[in-house]
């Protein structure tokens, strides 16, 4: 089921399993692209015709621009379907991502240089978002809760919801999140289609500034191709996690954190790296033991095979440079003293530290953001956050004594590009 693997840091490149890990990636084929390319320029040329006759052709169902729409009804009425204790542990959980990301918000700063100068930086939110909701298994509550708090603290005017139709009205919790964050502008539009209309507007659908929010393969291609005429999230590809851990650490614990990665998709993948050959036997037990009891046990045995390795190295210091290298989505830390062993990893969407700190508080409760890096993005990039929902704007306020002082200057760097108009802008305020 899963591999026990003996690794050297020192020869990584020679470890067939862990390049097949490394070489996991959020790649589309190129058939795909083609689809959707013509798909979003049908929608651009044909706007909400061609949104309805795609949901016709992909959903087989009818709808015309008003039933489009969900209305505020609709989505109360199917949020009332949701256990109280459910819309509980909701608003508790909304309350604290809340939390967490206001600690985010960056406020206008300004400084004062020579001779009265100033300058500054202006923060101001997006003005419109829009979300995209999966349908089926992927249409995860607390996804929306991750990509839409974020806008709300950052200020973000308008979030516009997209949703496949054939799945809203059996998922009763995403309707009871909406609710819950007042987002009641929602089109029963899906896949492609959905994003197209968001990047260049229909006569029913805004034009969006940023699109955020996961899919398919083909809301992911069409995210792809529309960046640029709007902004968009990432491209995300398979969930992933590592756990680092010496014999310290519980077998039983590490296995079921390995476990809720691995039951996300075949393609996920789920790594113990240790120091301990004991600890690596004892978890593959567990694996095995606890998988038998799990109702995705086909997708974790795939996942395992495929993706998952149970990695023995000689130090922690050779784990966490293991990690670095893997940059990957989900980090937890279980070792003796797991925040000096924490402290020496750099490239990580998010960092688990203890045993008490499974990566599932990170998805649904502790207040952070599950929308992380996936496929070693991490080494350049990071959580989705307030950050991602507010534009900055420098601010020059310059005087005439110091463009007076500093002419001479701009104008010998715009000469030797070539430009004498940039030149002639700075020297004619003295001449």
């Amino acid at each position: 089921m899963i591999e026990i693997i003996k690794l050297d840091v020192t020869q990584l490149d020679r470890a067939e399993k862990l390049q097949n890990i490394l070489g996991r990636h959020a790649g589309l084929n190129a058939g795909i692209m083609t689809r959707v390319e013509a798909i979003v320029r049908d929608v651009t040329l044909r706007g909400d015709t061609a949104l309805l006759d795609y949901t016709v052709q992909f959903d087989q169902i009818t709808l015309t621009p008003r039933t489009m729409r969900a209305s505020r009804e609709t989505i109360e009425a199917l949020a009332a379907q949701v256990d109280p204790e459910l819309i509980a542990a909701m608003r508790e959980a909304i309350a604290n991502i809340r939390y967490y990301h206001e600690k985010q918000m960056t406020l206008d700063w300004e400084i004062e240089v020579a001779n009265g100068v100033r300058l500054g930086q202006r923060i101001r939110p997006l003005q419109i978002v829009g979300l995209y909701v999966p349908g089926g298994s992927a249409a995860y509550p607390s996804t929306v809760m991750m990509n839409a708090i974020p806008a709300q603290v950052a200020g973000v005017d308008r979030i516009v919801v997209v949703t496949p139709p054939s799945q809203f009205a059996q998922n009763p919790m995403v309707a009871a999140v909406l609710r819950e964050l007042e987002l009641f502008e929602v089109y029963l539009v899906g896949g492609a289609q959905a994003v197209a209309a968001l990047a260049c507007g229909t006569e029913s659908i805004p034009r969006v500034d940023k699109i955020v929010g996961p899919g398919n393969q083909y809301v992911a291609a069409a995210k792809k191709l529309v960046y640029g005429a709007v902004d968009i999230d990432s491209i995300a590809g398979p969930s992933e996690i590592v756990v680092v851990a010496d014999d310290s650490a519980r077998p039983d614990f590490i296995a079921a954190d390995l476990l809720s990665q691995a039951e996300h998709s075949e393609d996920a993948a789920a790594i113990l790296i240790t120091t301990s050959e004991e600890l690596a036997n004892a978890v593959r037990d567990q694996v095995i033991i606890q998988t038998g009891k799990l109702s995705r046990r086909k997708i974790i045995e795939r996942s395992l095979a495929d993706f998952g390795a149970l990695i023995i190295v000689n130090t922690l210091d050779e784990a966490c440079e293991l990690v670095n290298r893997l940059a990957p989505e989900h980090v937890e830390v279980m070792t003796v003293d797991s925040e000096a062993t924490a402290a020496k990893i750099r490239n990580a969407g998010a960092i688990f530290i203890g045993p008490y700190s499974p990566e599932t508080v990170g998805d649904y409760f502790a207040g952070t953001n599950h929308v992380l890096p996936t496929g070693g993005t991490a080494r350049f990039s990071s959580a989705l956050g307030v950050y991602d929902f507010l534009k900055r704007t420098s601010i020059v306020r310059y005087t005439r004594e110091e463009l007076m002082r500093t002419a001479a200057s701009i104008e010998r760097l715009a000469l030797a590009e070539g430009f004498d108009a940039h030149a002639r802008a700075a020297t004619i305020r003295y001449e």
